[in-house]
């Protein structure tokens, strides 16, 4: 569905069913360079299990109008915007990646909006390498390559990739393809620089007051599970109860291990600790 929000528009896949905001709202935000797709599994089993889904396009990626936002903060108040624009009072935040990024600061930022939340494949700092980000903004396609190089632990994941024909680097490839293609000019370096760019990790991660989810990929190179420690340590000094699950994945959870991303989220969002 389409929504207002600051006066420009935004695309919400609601998992194929109609959104009902009297029911407990997910809001799933992607990483850099993605769309709501690669929440396909994960979003229509919560939608037909009792929750109102709302997997997001961020602005100027997919179906969302631009132009993209170039920092966290802006992105995250961007959130709370669609739930203001959805008539939703409090939501758990799923974010991947980036979207990890996000997530935490709105619910660092924004405590009153936020039930739970959950953080996939993420790190703090979130530190993009000099030649990715050379890469992004002189030659997408190379960064493109780059990035399902690391992401990915596997060629063909199981159950993931159950027969021949399901490619998870050429899926993904062509997903990144299609939202440059439809985005704006730079749109991965934007992404990119926003994550590199974005020191409040810690600050954010002490004023944290909602149960917290990390799910990491034992095998991911772009955001090892070490990378969350200091995130994990921080919330959890302040309090927060922090749930962890090591998945036997790289950085893709949602695609290599989608049951058992599926898994840990349906448990944590019914969870009532």
């Amino acid at each position: 569905m389409m929504l207002d929000v600051h006066g420009t528009l935004a695309y919400a896949y609601t998992g194929g069913k109609a959104y009902d905001s009297t029911r407990p709202t997910v809001v799933f935000l992607h990483g850099a360079e993605h769309d709501h797709s690669v929440w396909a599994l994960q979003t229509r089993y919560f939608a037909h299990h009792g929750f109102g889904v709302l997997a997001l396009d961020l602005p100027g990626h997919g179906r969302s109008a631009g132009p993209a936002l170039a920092d966290i903060a802006s992105l995250a108040d961007w959130v709370i915007g669609v739930l203001d624009a959805a008539q939703v009072g409090k939501a758990l935040l799923v974010g991947h990646s980036m979207g990890s990024l996000i997530a935490l600061d709105a619910a660092a930022r924004h405590p009153a909006r936020v039930s739970k939340l959950a953080l996939l494949a993420t790190a703090v700092p979130m530190t993009v390498s000099d030649a990715l980000l050379d890469a992004a903004r002189e030659h997408e396609p190379e960064a493109i390559d780059m990035v399902n190089q690391w992401s990915h632990s596997t060629i063909a994941a199981k159950p993931s990739s159950p027969a021949p024909g399901f490619w998870l680097h050429g899926m993904n490839q062509r997903l990144m393809e299609r939202v440059s293609a439809r985005g704006e000019g730079l749109l991965f370096h934007t992404d990119f620089s926003a994550c590199n760019t974005y020191t409040e990790g810690l600050e954010r991660a002490l004023q944290v007051r909602c149960r917290v989810l990390v799910i990491s990929g034992q095998r991911d190179l772009m955001t090892p599970p070490k990378a969350a420690a200091a995130l994990v340590k921080a919330m959890s000094q302040s309090g927060v109860v922090v749930d962890t699950v090591t998945l036997d994945a790289g950085h893709a959870l949602m695609t290599e291990q989608p049951d058992a991303t599926l898994d840990a989220l349906f448990a944590f969002a019914i969870s009532q600790a």
